[in-house]
């Protein structure tokens, strides 16, 4: 399954069609329309097409958001259409994952939505990330750990700041700060409550309205190896995280 399938399954029962009716509406086999909407195979670019505008739906949201979860009207009224990404897809229909260079950060801020500034973005393909829209973003500085300089993290866009989870890493697209990585805490009434995993850093909140994107962690690309001194800090860490621990458990007795 997949989120296009899922989306025109329930788009279609929505309408109160029938699957012939629908393949007979886009010239082609009931057969064939069945296998894009039971996930056994992906619609080409020119079909999407025909099923997107079909639908009234764009192609952004058929295959990169959830759509059961709002009604076509709420969706279009939400502020900047942020929910509406401009995702790239090749002649298969092929979710494309965009790079964002760290030269390229600062100008993702105005960009993001563009699609003309997106589609200037080189674009790999990871055949294990397949439901949803991912994006790569540079790790930089020393508040990202384990992750140096040269990494790229994969992050998978959350739809929804309700569907955050406590402990989790994401990376936040902030009006102020620009691209960070975060792992979420909690959230307020106009807050979110976030910290590194680097002990010298201290918890701080960003206001919901300062938010501009939120992409939930899936996979990161080293393009350097681990050198020893690295791998040794990691298990000094480990050796500290696991006393304070202890030092937490024999407090409380």
């Amino acid at each position: 399954m997949s989120i296009l399938s899922d989306n025109m399954r329930y788009l279609r029962a929505q309408q109160k069609y029938s699957q012939q009716k629908v393949a007979d509406d886009l010239l082609i086999t009931r057969g064939r329309y069945a296998k894009y909407e039971d996930g056994a195979t992906e619609p080409p670019i020119e079909i999407l097409i025909k099923i997107s505008k079909y639908y009234r739906v764009s192609i952004d949201l058929l295959v990169g958001l959830d759509v059961r979860k709002y009604t076509l009207e709420k969706m279009m009224k939400l502020p900047d259409n942020r929910i509406i990404l401009p995702i790239m897809v090749d002649e298969k229909g092929e979710n494309k994952i965009e790079i964002i260079p760290e030269k390229a950060q600062m100008g993702y801020l105005q960009g993001y939505s563009d699609p003309g500034y997106i589609e200037k973005l080189q674009t790999i393909s990871l055949p294990f990330l397949r439901n949803g829209k991912y994006r790569a973003f540079p790790a930089t500085g020393d508040s990202m750990p384990p992750f140096k300089n040269g990494t790229f993290i994969v992050g998978k866009y959350v739809e929804n700041i309700n569907d955050l989870r406590n402990n989790k890493t994401y990376i936040f697209i902030t009006q102020n700060e620009g691209v960070v990585y975060k792992r979420f805490e909690k959230k307020t009434a106009g807050n979110i409550t976030v910290s590194s995993d680097n002990p010298l850093y201290k918890p701080y909140e960003i206001k919901l309205s300062e938010l501009v994107e939120i992409w939930e962690y899936a996979c990161s690309i080293n393009t350097a190896e681990f050198e020893t001194e690295t791998l040794d800090m990691m298990t000094v860490k480990d050796m500290f995280l696991s006393l304070k621990k202890e030092i937490d458990l024999i407090k409380k007795k």
